[in-house]
């Protein structure tokens, strides 16, 4: 997919329930970049934005590309739904507590 435009970023990060401020720290962009971005002030370079795009996801948003033919526009939507977030997440606590190894 090409770059992502403001409104894909807001609805993802909504979508994601992440502050701007974590986004930002996680895609490498200045948290203010990022606002005005989503005001669409177009701020970000094409790398920034690709990262921008990579943070988004890896916090589980999925970028849908548009279809001309079906009359469908760019999207997002959630990458796994509640019931898949729910096994996820006692999976991930089946061995306890993470903590150091004294080995």
């Amino acid at each position: 997919m090409s770059l992502i435009t403001a409104d894909l970023a807001r609805a993802a990060r909504a979508l994601a329930q992440v502050s701007p401020e974590v986004l930002a720290e996680r895609a490498g962009v200045d948290s203010e970049r990022l606002r005005h971005f989503e005001r669409w002030q177009p701020v970000l370079t094409d790398e920034e934005n690709h990262r921008l795009q990579h943070a988004l996801e890896e916090f589980g948003v999925e970028f849908l590309p548009g279809d001309e033919h079906a009359g469908h526009g760019y999207g997002v939507r959630q990458k796994f739904n509640p019931r898949t977030v729910k096994r996820l997440e006692n999976w991930e606590n089946e061995g306890g507590p993470a903590a150091e190894d004294d080995i």
